[in-house]
């Protein structure tokens, strides 16, 4: 197994860890959101088990589906913090589409909240053209 099949199986655990987090007692306040931070439905949740299956296969099948998987992955999971940091929503969960804008903020609140998904996809993107060696 490859050092890019290995972070992708990561990513399987981490993505199925985000999906958990709304069932753990204790992780979500009475708001519904995690760590006091975001809030998850039943769509971040789809995104998330998809998205963790996805990469599951992708570890299991081969090096170049585990790069393909680490390069897509990382483009949309970052595109989406991206926007979602200036936007208030993501696209990956649809929430630009059931939502209004909430503008531009600068918070930390809002950096936190997109934080996981900045984080996600720079460093699935940096795997993917770093560390792309059999």
């Amino acid at each position: 197994m490859t050092i890019l099949q290995k972070i992708a199986l990561g990513y399987f655990v981490i993505l199925m860890g985000a999906a958990s987090l709304n069932y753990i007692p204790g992780l979500t306040d009475a708001e519904g959101r995690a760590f006091g931070i975001f809030a998850l439905d039943l769509f971040d949740d789809a995104l998330h088990v998809a998205s963790a299956l996805w990469a599951l296969v992708a570890a299991r099948m081969s090096h170049k589906a585990a790069r393909t998987f680490l390069l897509i992955f990382g483009a949309l999971y970052l595109g989406d913090g991206v926007f979602g940091f200036f936007t208030g929503y993501g696209y990956l969960d649809f929430g630009i589409f059931t939502n209004a804008s909430e503008g531009m903020s600068f918070t930390l609140f809002r950096f936190l909240a997109n934080l996981p998904h900045i984080l996600l996809g720079v460093v699935a993107l940096w795997a993917a053209l770093k560390l792309d060696r059999r």
